[in-house]
Parts: structure tokens; sequence; C-alpha cells
């Protein structure tokens, strides 16, 4: 298994994508580090995992809990945020802070991406290389 793989995968939202996103690829190690980085933003009180990825995701990050911090709603891939959303609402948490490894998408102001994938999702092309240049200054 890859963690990117280019072949049509219809997502939970309805649309297909054009690749999939396989977090099952991410080893224990990888998913342990990733928890690691997230913990050292802050305290962390309480974790709810959204899907599988997201499950696997909490149970990492579940030896950094304290008794104080932020809520964290936390899943592998957001694609249109409606997965995170519901999570929200089922919970109660409405001040919680999402984080996701992988964002497809923009992400709901509270939802914070590892890794975005945004302009990859667009119909947008690289800068004319004067553009690019005047960025750059």
């Amino acid at each position: 298994m890859h963690l990117f793989e280019r072949k049509p995968f219809k997502m939970a939202s309805g649309g297909v994508a054009r690749y999939t996103i396989q977090s099952k690829a991410l080893s224990d190690e990888d998913i342990s580090t990733l928890a690691w980085l997230i913990s050292e933003k802050g305290d962390i009180r309480d974790i709810y995992g959204v899907t599988e990825g997201g499950h696997r995701l909490a149970a990492a990050l579940e030896k950094y809990r304290s008794k104080q911090g932020v809520r964290l709603i936390v899943d592998d891939v957001l694609t249109t945020g409606a997965s995170m959303e519901a999570a929200r609402v089922k919970t109660g948490w409405h001040d919680a802070v999402g984080v996701v490894i992988f964002s497809r998408g923009p992400c709901p102001d509270w939802v914070l991406p590892i890794f975005s994938m945004e302009w990859i999702n667009t119909e947008d092309e690289f800068p004319a290389s004067n553009d690019v240049e005047a960025a750059s200054g």
C-alpha cells in the first residue's frame, strides 16, 4: 500500500477524487511522531478521533493528555470538513480545535492541517516566470 495512489476514489462527500490518500500506509512511528508534533503546540485536555484514521491518531495522542488545555477533534484526511463539523456537533465541543493530517482543500477556520493539498486540488497553474521573480524580489 502506498500513501498516495493515482486512481479514482469516491469520497464521503460524494465527489470523485483523482487520487487517494491512504493514511493506513503511515507507520505506527509516523503516527506517533505526528502526535508528538501536535502535542508540542500546547496542552490537550480531551481528544476525539473521527473515522478510523482519526481514531488511530487520537490513540497516539492519549499519552499527551493533561487536566487542562484544548479539546482536540482529529482526523486523517479532510475533504469538505463535513465529518469534522459533525464531530463537533456530536461532542458538543464548540470550542474545539480540529487537527487533520492532510487536507484536500480549504479547512473550516477552527481546523488546522499538518499538510495541505489545497493548491493541488485547484485548477491553478504555475505563475508566469516574471510573476515568480516579482514575488521573490
